[in-house]
């Protein structure tokens, strides 16, 4: 993989992962947006700024010329009853998983349609295509990028691929709290055809192939990252 890349949400687990692998490459140029902005660039390859993913103003974000892929990492588990979610709860979710994904797109879609071929990279969650108790605000939110997803796919095909990854429990710092005892996990990974929970490397290796030429044939895809949950039911 070759060009510039931009990943926002740098500071997350899955995001982490992503950039140690990508990192190695050497002609791979990485720009990474989080809240904090300090990322460890360990090389002149890759710089960091600081950005809002719940926040309004797009002007402080860096210009890009030309981009070969973005990802958008930026989510949230906000899981209980649907009864004691708020309007605010909902509105939060929203903003933060899909429409922050739209504002970043836009903000960077004449640099990505600079690139020969460039790839957008997107997060779902399996409670979209599987119902799961206390998931209504986000899999509404995860629900309109999926949609997302497929539509922008069909409006910039062929230059632009644009996939989504609907990944189920992955350890990461959003999830520590479901996953705090060993009982708490275990019973987490028996729910998995595979029988254990993810790990943030796994969805990175998927989001790698997505954002390079080795999937140049894959456009309007969600991609289930979720240990067969999906499709799977164990007798």
């Amino acid at each position: 993989m070759k060009g510039h890349v931009l990943l926002v949400g740098g500071s997350s687990s899955i995001a982490g992962a992503l950039l140690d692998q990508l990192r190695l490459m050497s002609d791979l140029k990485i720009t990474v947006l989080s809240r904090s902005g300090e990322i460890d660039t360990g090389n002149g390859n890759i710089q960091s700024f600081a950005y809002d993913p719940s926040g309004e103003s797009m002007d402080n974000l860096p210009s890009i010329d030309a981009l070969d892929g973005l990802m958008y990492f930026p989510g949230t588990i906000n899981l209980k009853p649907f009864h004691r979610f708020t309007i605010e709860d909902f509105e939060k979710d929203w903003k933060i998983n899909f429409l922050g994904a739209v504002n970043i797109i836009q903000k960077y879609l004449p640099a990505l349609k600079k690139a020969e071929q460039a790839s957008i990279v997107l997060v779902s969650t399996v409670a979209v295509h599987t119902g799961m108790p206390y998931h209504t605000s986000i899999s509404a939110a995860k629900g309109a990028v999926e949609g997302f997803t497929k539509a922008l796919a069909a409006e910039l095909a062929p230059r632009i691929r644009v996939n989504a990854i609907a990944p189920s429990m992955t350890r990461t710092n959003l999830s520590a709290k479901f996953l705090t005892s060993p009982e708490k996990e275990s019973a987490s990974a028996k729910r998995h055809p595979l029988g254990r929970v993810g790990e943030p490397e796994d969805i990175a290796h998927a989001a790698k192939f997505l954002l390079s030429p080795e999937s140049s044939w894959i456009t309007g895809q969600i991609i289930h990252v979720d240990g067969g949950m999906s499709n799977l039911k164990l007798l």
